[in-house]
């Protein structure tokens, strides 16, 4: 990632094997990290069970919220492709129960498209 996506707020693909190891004691025994995405601090993780949005707090970042999100609660989701003026692109989740869609911003580097398959085989179970 780049330092100027991070200060806009774009998120970018990493390690999956980091986060696994970082996330270790948030994680059931036999789940698996498939894909994760850092925004700045924060993280976007979808393991083979859940939807994890991890929010780092503080000038630290040692205060850390995990929010958890099962697969079968995203109701519907969009997303937004960069365009040829467009910086970045945008994935929105409406969850059940929630009137307003969760939005998260992509770089224009990383496939807004790959993101909508691992949740479009996650919803189709």
């Amino acid at each position: 990632m780049g330092l100027l996506d991070g200060l806009m707020g774009h998120a970018s693909k990493i390690s999956t094997d980091e986060v696994a190891t970082e996330f270790a004691p948030a994680l059931a025994a036999d789940e698996r990290v498939e894909h994760a995405y850092r925004l700045i601090r924060d993280l976007f993780v979808f393991t083979d069970r859940r939807l994890i949005l991890i929010d780092k707090q503080g000038m630290t970042g040692s205060k850390v919220e995990l929010m958890s999100i099962p697969y079968r609660s995203i109701v519907r989701f969009s997303v937004e492709a960069a365009g040829h003026l467009d910086l970045d692109a945008e994935l929105s989740l409406w969850l059940a129960g929630t009137p307003e869609p969760l939005k998260r911003t992509f770089s224009r580097n990383l496939s807004i498209y790959e993101v909508q398959a691992v949740l479009a085989s996650y919803l189709g179970r």
